[in-house]
């Protein structure tokens, strides 16, 4: 297993998903609480979690084992991340998805997400930043997953999101009104990002009047789950649509709450509409389980597979396809260049002279990173574009959101990924006993990530 620290997991609790038709504390109908939780066994109260916790969720005095409020808590994982006693346990779906892999009968989809194959290796004793593509894509196959490439997906996320971008120009900006426009009208600058699932949480918890200025967009797990399920079975995999269990890999343990809500059972909604299952079939979700990067080591070691030891595949299926725009979704700023690639060529009609948008990019020790972006324009004009990359909301982001609403906001597009640096040090991801972010404090020279 290398040198990564063992987190404790736990199955789904019977209780788990809210039950009723009403909306229980801060969840609804459905929702998972209690992804994350605290061994009361093994906590010693040393409040490494509260400095951690974005959403002010950790209860408890120090010396005394700690609690999470659940209506706080947004299931990012940083607390158990960073707990320097792996006091600090996920709920885990392995046993399920197990079951499902061994059952001949069920079509096993798994959506892995970039910040899985440069983190699964350390789980195998590989260095940090190992990266795994082709080999992870045999080493799920062998598994017995098809793959479907959440890169693919944050592909069409982007056509979307890029889409609402260039629409809010086109009203706010350029005054432009018509009938297609019509729906921005409701949605003012500044625009803020979806893929988040912590993020957007904590603003309908606490920040309800934000919600909209944030995407319409699905996060790229949530447009392959319903993708998998109609156009890639009935098309690609020729199989009937009920019997594909799709699985959300992803580097996030928010992303199991994601998955959970209520909202998402368009596959479900669309084969019915189109006759292509009957009325009477039960409602099904888009993404039927989440794994984390750990979860998806516990599986590979179960069926006996190291992924480091198996060959890079060298055939590419279309539903493993996708472009660079897509693969930067991984860490802080790649949603923004991603973005603003496709605004910059659909404004103004060319490629911008360069793919590398470096100035939205990465970590920032103060959590915002600030850029202007010149977009020209087909008539040869030109606008600006004011951005900030909110990379770690802890201390970071109440600020921003507190000038968006009272209307003092220097920005036009604001980027929100909850873990400092992005998906990349999600609280799915292998935990290194070393370089965590528990010590930095205590050191003379602070660590980078």
């Amino acid at each position: 297993m290398g040198n990564v620290m063992k987190v404790g997991t736990f199955l789904p609790p019977p209780d788990a998903r809210v039950s009723g038709s009403e909306p229980q504390g801060t969840y609804n109908p459905g929702e998972l609480r209690g992804i994350i939780r605290v061994n009361q066994d093994k906590c010693v109260g040393c409040d490494t979690c509260r400095e951690n916790c974005p959403a002010d969720a950790m209860m408890g005095e120090i010396g005394v084992a700690h609690k999470i409020d659940l209506d706080k808590c947004i299931a990012c994982g940083q607390c158990l991340i960073n707990c320097p006693f792996g006091a600090i346990e996920q709920m885990s779906f392995v046993d399920e998805v197990m079951g499902k892999l061994n059952d001949p009968k069920v079509v096993v989809v798994g959506i892995p997400a970039p910040a899985v194959r440069v983190a699964i290796a350390e789980e195998f004793g590989a260095p940090p930043g190992t990266l795994t593509v082709k080999k992870l894509h045999s080493a799920m196959k062998k598994a017995g997953f098809k793959v479907y490439e959440n890169n693919l997906a944050a592909d069409q996320t982007i056509l979307e999101e890029g889409g609402e971008i260039v629409g809010k120009i086109r009203y706010w900006v350029l005054g432009e009104r018509s009938k297609e426009l019509e729906e921005f009208g409701k949605h003012p600058f500044p625009h803020f990002t979806s893929c988040c699932p912590a993020w957007v949480r904590y603003a309908e918890i606490n920040y309800a009047a934000l919600l909209p200025h944030i995407s319409g967009a699905r996060s790229p797990m949530l447009m392959a789950g319903p993708s998998a399920k109609t156009w890639a079975a009935l098309n690609i995999w020729k199989v009937d649509p009920v019997k594909v269990y799709t699985v959300g890999i992803m580097p996030c343990t928010a992303k199991i709450f994601e998955a959970s809500r209520p909202e998402f059972h368009a596959a479900w909604k669309f084969l019915r509409e189109k006759k292509i299952i009957p009325d009477n079939t039960p409602k099904f979700p888009d993404i039927d389980a989440v794994l984390t990067t750990r979860d998806l080591a516990e599986v590979f070691r179960r069926k006996g597979i190291n992924p480091l030891e198996m060959p890079e595949e060298a055939e590419e299926k279309i539903t493993e396809m996708y472009t660079g725009g897509a693969t930067i979704f991984g860490n802080s700023g790649g949603v923004m260049e991603a973005a603003l690639r496709y605004a910059y060529q659909v404004v103004s009609g060319k490629n911008p002279p360069s793919w590398d948008i470096y100035a939205v990019r990465g970590y920032t020790k103060y959590g915002v990173k600030e850029a202007t972006i010149t977009l020209p324009l087909k008539d040869g004009k030109t606008i600006t574009v004011r951005t900030a990359t909110v990379n770690g909301i802890k201390n970071h982001l109440d600020k921003v959101v507190k000038d968006v609403l009272s209307g003092q906001s220097p920005y036009d597009i604001i980027e929100v990924m909850n873990c400092p640096g992005g998906c990349i040090n999600g609280g799915g991801q292998p935990v290194q006993p070393m370089g965590t972010s528990w010590i930095d404090p205590l050191l003379p020279l602070r660590l980078k990530v």
